[in-house]
């Protein structure tokens, strides 16, 4: 049997039975012995200058083991890139829930009772809600400070910005753009909005931290362990040796985990009591007070020519970010997928603006396919308001603009990805584009590319004499099935069965590891995985397995160690075909059924990828439906699931995924990421949809009936 065969098989999770049965443990289940709970003291207001805290009532209450302020670590601030976020405020509060103390005690209601009894005194003063507000020539600046803010891993200063209210801006550009518009046909404009949505993970972030010897000990539900090392050794001031970082079983993400805020301040409260500390976030503090993803305005104008080909495209894209940049990664501190619109179709000039901004709200951070779910929003929209205005089909149009192999794309590279064409046309095929249909129904398209992700991770391998291999890695696993996908790697190029092949996850005392994100651990971690077994396989000197393990000695065993770097580019794609009805007296939108027809190359965990792809529809079907993570003057309005309104499986429609894959992908065997592929065209294709069955064009996501009522009368 070829030995690749194995891949095409349905895979037995490695996680699976630990967690189907209850016996996995998350972070908040570990039993440190003497732990004490953390909580913390939250500002009620959106801007505010610190007059007092009194926490003298707090110290003396039985139980309270260590109270702590902004005056207890002024100057230490936190981030991913830019470390902008106080770990305790001592001046000023930014956002509703910045944390001006916090407390350890016996037990977490004592905690919460201490919580209560601090007394802060603030001054209010003017907050800045609104992204264009902020950017005003005589706007107060939310960060005077900035200037004197670590920017990590060693590449430099922070890039300039234009205005001291911008967290990152960037203006690119190919082309003659002013050329190209002069001589178009048509020239089209128009401007989209999407609200804060929140990646709602089933476990809330929790961490302990304790001091043993010169070590400090975390476990974390961060999905960067060696990430959140570094950021702590650099605002604590300590050596990074001297931190040990692990993040056990993680119950979710979707972009949420990249970010800590509690660990910081546990490290102080663990070294003033001399106990292990332990914070665990309530729901309603997740909603409220961690880093969803970004609102955004996008402003798009494309030009034409008179066959409706594009010629000339501009961006001008603002993303509010907030209170604090620290939920990002980048260098640039954007949403990077925000950045340049149009992805996927041949763009011969093109001028992109975008910039995130600094807000009195909630900080915003990185969520699943950061910045592209408000990009294809607005692209995909664009595209179908020009084909109409034009008096061509919405599919018609996007033929015609299509990337081929070669093209100049929105950011002037050269399209060497899946064939985008034929992902279109199958996907109206299969969702019977042509055929007629009745008065309230309306089919959408959308298109979504994604980059494939760049890394370096190592993995080590070693061969025992009882014939098993202990994969040795830094990658957690937080449901995407990260484990069984290094698992097969390494038993299909070895020929072995799975069962043999056992994957150990390390702290950040093991081999170094970039974390989960970015669409990456496919193309990096999958192949660090081929590459490690590829070189246990040169070291076995063309015996099996098998007979190599018999030939070990008692305790021996063979070992080998690999770093890969992926590099490479590459892009995954979607093509979206959405059918919707609506109801023209009352606005509301039914989805009917959805095609997705897409490539990743060549599958590793088939049902893995399954529940990827319908995970994914399903999360972009939330945000064009339901999910608005609405603020009121600063305060996050839906504190609990309920309000928030995620979809459930009584709103998936009949949804139907076709591949069209050639395995040409630059990962292990021709794989392609798939986790962050699907989501983002969900909204414009339900949209357009909208659109088709009724004329309602709405501009703003969610795509509520309240919204679509308004469009139909005009309003």
């Amino acid at each position: 049997m070829n030995r690749l065969d194995l891949l095409d098989r349905p895979e037995r999770r490695i996680d699976g039975e630990a967690k189907t049965t209850g016996a996995a443990k998350y972070t908040a289940d570990l039993d440190v012995p003497g732990a004490l709970q953390a909580a913390f003291a939250r500002s009620p207001y959106p801007h505010a200058r610190i007059a007092s805290v009194d926490t003298g009532r707090a110290r003396v209450l039985a139980g309270v083991r260590a109270v702590l302020t902004g005056a207890d670590v002024r100057g230490e601030r936190l981030g991913r890139r830019l470390q902008d976020w106080p770990v305790l405020c001592w001046d000023r509060v930014l956002f509703i829930g910045d944390r001006v103390a916090a407390v350890a005690a016996d037990s977490r209601e004592i905690a919460e009772e201490a919580v209560r009894l601090i007394a802060v005194e603030y001054e209010e003063l003017p907050a800045l809600l609104d992204m264009e507000d902020a950017l005003r020539a005589d706007a107060p600046v939310l960060h005077p400070d900035a200037a004197t803010y670590r920017f990590l891993e060693g590449r430099g200063e922070r890039p300039a910005v234009p205005h001291p209210n911008h967290q990152g801006h960037v203006a690119e550009s190919h082309g003659d753009v002013d050329a190209a518009f002069a001589h178009a046909a048509w020239i089209f404009e128009h401007e989209f909005t999407t609200p804060r949505i929140h990646q709602a993970p089933l476990e809330p972030r929790a961490a302990i931290v304790w001091l043993e010897g010169d070590r400090v000990r975390v476990v974390s539900t961060n999905k960067a362990p060696f990430n959140l090392r570094d950021q702590m050794a650099a605002t604590l001031g300590l050596a990074r040796e001297r931190i040990v970082v692990d993040n056990g079983t993680i119950g979710g993400d979707f972009g949420a985990k990249g970010l800590s805020t509690d660990e910081f301040v546990l490290y102080h409260l663990a070294k003033a009591t001399g106990h292990p500390v332990r914070a665990v976030t309530r729901y309603a503090d997740e909603l409220t007070t961690t880093n969803p993803r970004h609102s955004s305005r996008i402003r798009l104008r494309t030009g034409v020519d008179a066959d409706g080909r594009i010629v000339a495209h501009e961006s001008h894209a603002l993303f509010d970010g907030g209170a604090y940049a620290a939920g990002k990664p980048t260098v640039r501190l954007l949403v990077e997928g925000g950045v340049s619109t149009l992805e996927g179709y041949r763009v011969p000039a093109a001028r992109h603006e975008a910039a995130t901004v600094y807000t009195n709200q909630v900080p915003g951070g990185h969520m699943r396919a950061p910045g592209q779910p408000q990009n294809v929003f607005a692209s995909e929209s664009h595209l179908d308001l020009i084909a109409r205005e034009l008096g061509l089909t919405p599919l018609e149009l996007r033929r015609r603009n299509v990337a081929r192999a070669g093209d100049p794309t929105t950011t002037g590279e050269p399209w060497h990805g899946p064939d985008l064409g034929a992902l279109l046309d199958r996907a109206a095929t299969e969702i019977g584009a042509d055929a007629p249909r009745t008065v309230g129904r309306g089919i959408g398209f959308a298109l979504g590319v994604r980059h494939v992700g760049r890394g370096s991770a190592t993995i080590s391998l070693r061969l025992d004499r009882d014939g098993t291999i202990e994969v040795r890695t830094g990658v957690g696993d937080q449901g995407g099935g990260q484990h069984t996908l290094i698992q097969r790697i390494v038993a299909a190029t070895l020929g072995v069965d799975p069962l043999t092949v056992r994957v150990r996850r390390l702290s950040t005392e093991g081999p170094p590891d970039p974390g989960i994100g970015g669409s990456r651990v496919t193309p990096v971690h999958g192949g660090a995985a081929l590459a490690a077994a590829q070189a246990l396989q040169e070291k076995l000197g063309g015996r099996s397995v098998a007979d190599a393990a018999r030939a070990l000695s008692a305790g021996e065993g063979l070992e080998v160690s690999t770093r890969f770097d992926a590099t490479a580019a590459d892009h995954g794609a979607c093509a979206h075909a959405i059918e919707v009805a609506v109801d023209a007296e009352t606005g509301t939108v039914r989805v009917l059924r959805a095609v997705l027809a897409v490539d990743i190359g060549r599958a590793i965990n088939p049902v893995g990828l399954r529940g990827q792809l319908e995970g994914g529809f399903v999360y972009g079907l939330g945000q064009a439906l339901t999910e608005d993570l609405a603020l009121s003057e600063g305060r996050v309005r839906a504190a609990n699931l309920g309000d928030y309104k995620l979809p459930t499986i009584a709103d998936v429609p009949p949804l139907r995924i076709v591949h069209l894959s050639n395995d040409h992908g630059v990962g292990p065997y021709g794989a392609r990421s798939a986790g962050e592929l699907v989501n983002p065209g969900v909204p414009a294709a339900v949209a357009n949809a909208v659109h088709d069955a009724s004329g309602a064009r709405v501009h703003t996501l969610p795509v509520t009936a309240e919204r679509v009522w308004r469009a139909l009368r005009g309003s």
